[in-house]
């Protein structure tokens, strides 16, 4: 039997997490695993997740922004950066509301199958005209760079328009030629 995967990062929240896992158990939700932890889905769409931090444990919403939060609990873990992402922190097992969390579970189990989800911004892919020029006068490494697939390609632009310095930029692209010639995408290696 594999081992369950659970984001706790300090290994203090167990019993606190079960409990959460208890009520959770009590939906429709299917309890999956993913990016090594627990992650509860409807047809296979993220509804929210659970974990431990230092201070507190969560459950997160992936689409918690359209949550009412008449209650007040949830708050944008990292404002600015996440748009549909929403956390309520726990410090203890008293400050959970079982009745309470239901009613916030069920309402984004309702949600998500009426489809109310936000859609992820399309970015421009950056472009750098150190790099263009290169690709321009070296047909070898154009031939080779137009290969990879546009996300890989799209790594690669930012990865070289992301550098402010000439000689950083130089740095760079003596770097990046013999993968690109190669055919190794950017971050391959993490892949």
């Amino acid at each position: 039997m594999t081992e369950k995967k659970t984001w706790d990062k300090t290994n203090q929240w167990g019993e606190e997490l079960a409990l959460l896992r208890e009520i959770i158990q009590k939906t429709e939700l299917v309890e999956t695993n993913k990016w090594g932890g627990e992650v509860y889905t409807i047809n296979n769409k993220n509804v929210l997740g659970i974990g431990g931090f230092k201070n507190y444990f969560v459950i997160w919403f992936w689409n918690g922004v359209f949550l009412k939060d008449d209650a007040k609990v949830l708050i944008n873990a990292n404002e600015g950066v996440t748009k549909g992402l929403r956390q309520w922190r726990f410090t203890s097992a008293d400050d959970v509301n079982e009745k309470l969390v239901l009613h916030y579970i069920n309402e984004a189990i309702a949600n998500e199958k009426t489809g109310l989800v936000i859609k992820p911004e399309k970015k421009e892919a950056m472009k750098c005209d150190f790099f263009q020029r290169e690709l321009n006068k070296d047909s070898k490494l154009k031939i080779a760079f137009e290969k990879f697939s546009p996300y890989k390609q799209k790594e690669f632009w930012e990865f070289m328009a992301t550098a402010k310095q000439e000689k950083t930029k130089i740095t760079r692209l003596e770097k990046i030629k013999p993968m690109i010639i190669d055919g190794v995408g950017l971050n391959d290696k993490y892949r």
